[in-house]
């Protein structure tokens, strides 16, 4: 038997090393629990108590730097590295690449990328990584083509980072078919992480045709809570509600528990009034499963209740909330702001403040864009003021919305000085006031700074060109309309939305080229809806085209059956022509479709509050006094009526006739 003696150096190594894994573990436990800031100081503490870092210790302090995208740090990290005996290991080197790319330091990545003796997949995924973050899909292939010229084979890490890239690419969509065809070439489309990518970035675009199809090709086993929540995510984003709740009731049929996200992902789609039934289903399935204690699903649930219209239930669960943030106190806001009750949004924000709550700029923006909507300049004017003093006036998201509620409250003037005093504007800020000025009748201005934008070098995006569109339709530009809607496809390589399609459909109609305008929605190679219809609809309203209206009428017959402008508009057009018998055919068929032609409403603010009225309206809480003043007020005009046309008889001496 031999006895291996264990000298005090061999004890003293053994002891360091074991407690270095002890460091190690406590610091990745922090990355991993997303605490990088205790990272550091367990990494300060370790090199205070002399233990020195090894090969492991680096990435996961690197990962931390990441996390906290501080540059500063990633240098001091890399100088301890430089120092160590690893700063050869590719391990470690690509951990720095990685950090660098996190902390958005590209240049310095790629040089150090470039700069290691050896790589391996993981070193060429972390640098494919970090261009296609950053969108560079150009790069991204390039990268790709070095790499299998280097006889490194792609694999699952390589595609998810090419899907990424290309969702952020210029060719979009056709980028994206083409990363899924070379992903199932190359033999890894059965990755459950690839598949799940995939779904999600199809929804991104809109495409869930094919985010169905991927969903559909994973096996029933192999079908992760994820793979479920990725195909209910991109319903949700689209607002639709019915396939989200029928592929979640699907999803408890096959045995799979949801988690916190598929919850809230069902909740942020349904929230349109028709959708409040599935919502209350939805949150009292939440409870039983135990996320009722959940602070970002309740907030989801206010935001839920509130766009439904259910503002009892949205403060019911916020006053219930044990714990809120400023997300809880924005979102209840936001609920009052969007239904105009501006008296209850700005209580509610003044008891924010009164609570320790600091607004943030979405709970400014959310105000700015109720006053917007409500036509109130005063209290627009108090956010103005109050985000100045708070040190959010300079921000761009705050004087974008300063710069919305000036121009819907018709004040350009100040629009145009919120605009000017911008020391940084982006696509957003030029978009909004184009649409302003659009909004405002001064079209020609509209033009000029969509001229000046281009001459800037900020490129525009479908939303810039929509509002152009829109002024150019309003003013009835024809020529100039065609140009852009031409340029935003073969310069900007933009594909038109139908809203894109509507405007050009009206413009044509205003102008009288019906039957152009016809022919150019019949080309479209998106189908019509109700927008674009009805565009040329009102068109034929104002020329008197019965033809061509007759024909439209129906198409919006068949979208929206109970959606009275369709029918309100044909009627008057064969008023116009004098066919009484074809308007009491279209007043049969609304009776028939139980079609209810809402009343126009008057709304007048009174200290804030905004108060709206229909025709012979006496169901306010003050009516017997409203009526005695309009009354006066009616009496009043009379009077000076008559006054000048005494003045008027007995200046020409002519005849005085009430008709």
């Amino acid at each position: 038997m031999v006895t291996r003696s264990i000298t005090r150096t061999n004890l003293n190594c053994f002891l360091n090393y074991s407690t270095v894994v002890q460091w190690n573990n406590t610091i990745r436990a922090s990355v991993n629990e997303g605490n990088p800031d205790k990272a550091f100081l367990l990494f300060r503490q370790m090199k205070q108590s002399g233990f020195e870092p090894n090969f492991l210790t680096f990435p996961f302090i690197a990962k931390a730097c990441g996390k906290l995208s501080n540059f500063k740090l990633a240098e001091a990290i890399h100088t301890h590295v430089v120092k160590s005996p690893f700063c050869y290991d590719i391990f470690v080197q690509t951990s720095m690449v990685d950090m660098y790319s996190k902390c958005n330091q590209l240049d310095i990545a790629y040089k150090l990328f470039k700069e290691m003796p050896d790589r391996d997949v993981a070193s060429w995924n972390v640098m494919i990584m970090g261009f296609a973050q950053m969108g560079l899909f150009d790069k991204v292939l390039i990268l790709l083509t070095q790499m299998r010229l280097s006889g490194f084979r792609p694999d699952s890490v390589t595609v998810i980072a090419l899907t990424q890239s290309s969702c952020n690419s210029a060719s979009g969509l056709n980028a994206l078919k083409a990363v899924h065809s070379f992903g199932t070439r190359i033999g890894v489309g059965n990755d459950i992480s690839v598949s799940n990518t995939w779904i999600s970035a199809y929804a991104k675009f809109n495409d869930l045709l094919s985010s169905e199809m991927v969903f559909k090709e994973i096996s029933v086993g192999v079908r992760t809570v994820i793979s479920w929540n990725s195909l209910i995510s991109g319903y949700a984003q689209f607002e639709r509600f019915y396939e989200a709740v029928s592929l979640y009731r699907n999803m408890c049929h096959e045995g799979r528990r949801p988690d916190l996200c598929t919850i809230t992902s069902l909740v942020s789609s349904c929230i349109h009034p028709e959708a409040i039934s599935e919502g209350r289903q939805i949150h009292s399935h939440g409870i039983k499963i135990g996320f009722d204690s959940s602070t970002s699903l309740t907030n989801t649930l206010i935001s839920m209740y509130s766009k439904c219209g259910d503002m009892d239930s949205a403060r019911y669960l916020f006053n219930t909330m044990l714990e809120r943030t400023c997300v809880s106190w924005t979102v209840m806001i936001n609920g009052y702001a969007e239904k105009g009750d501006l008296v209850e949004a700005f209580d509610l924000f003044s008891a924010m403040e009164e609570a320790g709550e600091k607004p943030d700029l979405v709970t400014l923006v959310s105000l700015l864009s109720a006053c917007g909507q409500t036509g109130n300049i005063e209290l627009g004017r108090w956010i103005n003021r109050y985000a100045f003093s708070n040190n959010f006036g300079n921000t761009v998201m705050v004087c974008n919305a300063l710069i919305d509620m000036y121009a819907k409250c018709g004040s350009m003037k100040n629009a145009r000085e919120t605009f000017k005093s911008m020391s940084e504007r982006t696509a957003v800020s030029w978009t909004t006031m184009i649409s302003g000025s659009a909004l405002n009748g001064e079209f020609e201005e509209a033009l000029d700074l969509f001229l000046q934008m281009l001459d800037s070098g900020l490129k525009p995006n479908h939303v810039t060109f929509l509002a152009v569109l829109q002024a150019c339709t309003h003013a009835g530009f024809l020529e100039e309309g065609l140009k852009y809607f031409d340029l935003m496809e073969k310069a900007y390589k933009i594909c038109p939305t139908l809203e894109h399609y509507s405007c050009i459909a009206d413009l044509l109609g205003r102008k009288g080229k019906l039957r152009e305008a016809l022919e150019f929605i019949q080309k479209m190679p998106l189908k019509p809806d109700a927008g674009v219809w009805g565009a040329l609809l009102g068109s034929c309203k104002i020329h008197n085209e019965i033809e061509i209206g007759e024909f439209v009428a129906q198409k919006l017959f068949e979208l929206e059956p109970e959606a009275a402008v369709s029918y309100v508009a044909m009627a008057n057009i064969f008023a116009s022509k004098g066919k009484w018998d074809d308007v009491a055919k279209i007043r049969k068929m609304m009776k028939c479709n139980r079609v209810k032609k809402s009343p126009g409403k008057s709304s007048v603010q009174v200290n804030g509050a905004t108060h709206s009225f229909t025709v012979e309206d006496r169901c306010h809480q003050e009516g017997i006094m409203i009526y005695e003043v309009l009354d006066g007020l009616a009496l009043q005009l009379k009077k000076d009526r008559l006054g000048q046309y005494t003045e008027f008889n007995s200046k020409y001496n002519c005849e005085l006739r009430f008709f």
